[in-house]
């Protein structure tokens, strides 16, 4: 047949990026090229989100362009991630030009399925073979190039919360807690790989559990055997945390052990109880605000990021201002915010006191622009101080700059060296343009 030819393109969150890496691996050492174009392509591969309806129309809109090149290309298009998990059957009867999909149980078949799709000798027009989820499987993607220098660990999958607004439980399934040998097997292979920063990933990272021979491994134990494990990796991350499953005994560690990074991602969604109750969160807001008090009191100089949700259902302007006067008084370094979105299948979905979106887009803007406020605020503090960046490229503004990230995950720019990238240097923040620091690198000779 000669050489095969993929294009991937990848949606949504960080467990869809490390799969899409671990995919592009897989194809790599099975005889496939990853194209430079899609149009040079054999098979174009969508790995998509559905975690909320933009997402979801943004596939739809990218199908739509791959139905016009069609005409004029000759290669599959195959669909999979949480929106074929979710969606299989309205794909397939919408989308003629859609050859495969694969839901997210069946993706340790992905390569298999795209060589045979590529044996086959059906005419151009439409081939629809559709790949249903196998509940009783699932693979960890976890695989990683030798050329980077970080790398995303899944330890386990999916969600038992059912939160009333959430899709994640329908499309990942329950969860599920990888064996702590064949982490810590993957960890000690990327540590000899010379990677520098992992983090390690799960849809509820922290209710990470594995139990066997009578005893039984959580979250933290296995944080500290992989704090014990290292030797060049130094930086570790997790995502995403749920505030209900956050361990005191966690936050110790993390206090005690330089190479947990001191950010913590803690979704709080919202700052009323009677928003939280409806959204099933299982908190309230006086335990989160003691969680978080009990953070900043035995970690020193520790970023807190959060997630908040506007407009669900039944959101009155005194829940509102209960979610702004809870940023005002926590002040997160930085917050993903965004508006309720009706998703099929979930219980919110029936939820009839709906926030007219006038209203809803009114709040959304105000909760954004107090955020920038405060995150601006914290940043300007931070200018003066010497902090450790890990060097991730060059600057795609200035191709004399190198961008880097501190511990807190955020963006520094600064002169030096490229061949620097992939390691870590000590750099002073001098400056603040927008949301990214400018930087005097310390370590480089002549500054």
């Amino acid at each position: 047949m000669g050489l095969k030819k993929v294009w991937i393109e990848t949606y949504g969150c960080q467990m869809n990026k490390a799969e899409s890496k671990a995919f592009q691996i897989l194809f790599e050492t099975s005889g496939w090229i990853i194209s430079e174009k899609e149009t040079d392509a054999d098979i174009i591969l969508l790995i998509t989100c559905s975690v909320r309806n933009k997402a979801e129309e943004r596939i739809w809109g990218r199908i739509g362009h791959f139905r016009h090149l069609k005409k004029n290309h000759n290669f599959k298009l195959i669909i999979t991630g949480c929106m074929a998990e979710r969606l299989k059957e309205r794909i397939i009867t919408r989308a003629k030009e859609v050859d495969i999909v694969i839901g997210n149980f069946q993706k340790h078949r992905l390569v298999e399925i795209c060589d045979n799709s590529l044996k086959k000798k059906e005419p151009q027009t439409i081939n629809h073979t559709a790949v249903y989820a196998n509940k009783d499987r699932y693979s960890f993607y976890s695989l990683h190039g030798k050329k980077h220098f970080k790398a995303f660990v899944p330890i386990m999958h999916g969600c038992n919360n059912y939160c009333s607004y959430c899709i994640v439980p329908y499309v990942r399934g329950p969860e599920i807690s990888r064996p702590p040998l064949e982490i810590l097997e993957e960890i000690s292979r990327l540590d000899k790989n010379n990677i520098k920063e992992i983090t390690l990933l799960g849809q509820n990272v922290n209710s990470y559990s594995y139990s066997y021979n009578s005893a039984n491994i959580d979250f933290t134990e296995i944080c500290e055997k992989i704090i014990k494990s290292v030797n060049k990796i130094k930086w570790i991350r997790f995502l995403t945390s749920h505030p209900k499953d956050f361990p005191q005994k966690l936050i110790s560690v993390i206090a005690e052990n330089p190479s947990l990074c001191n950010h913590i991602h803690l979704p709080v969604q919202h700052g009323s109880d009677h928003i939280l109750k409806k959204m099933n969160r299982g908190y309230r807001l006086y335990d989160y605000m003691k969680l978080v008090e009990f953070i900043k009191k035995k970690i020193n100089d520790i970023a807190l990021t959060t997630d908040i949700l506007i407009g669900f259902p039944g959101e009155t302007e005194k829940d509102f201002q209960a979610t702004l006067t809870l940023m005002n008084e926590i002040e997160f370094d930085d917050a993903f915010i965004y508006r309720f979105s009706r998703r099929e299948g979930t219980k919110a979905a029936s939820f009839c006191d709906t926030v007219p979106e006038e209203l809803k887009l009114d709040r959304l803007s105000q909760i954004i622009d107090l955020q920038r406020k405060i995150s601006k605020k914290k940043k300007e503090n931070k200018i003066g101080k010497i902090t450790d960046v890990l060097i991730e490229s060059i600057s795609k503004k200035e191709k004399k700059e190198l961008l880097g990230r501190t511990e807190h995950d955020e963006m520094v720019v600064f002169s030096g060296n490229p061949d620097k990238i992939g390691s870590f240097t000590r750099v002073r923040l001098v400056s603040l343009c927008g949301n990214t620091f400018k930087g005097k690198d310390l370590l480089c000779p002549g500054n």
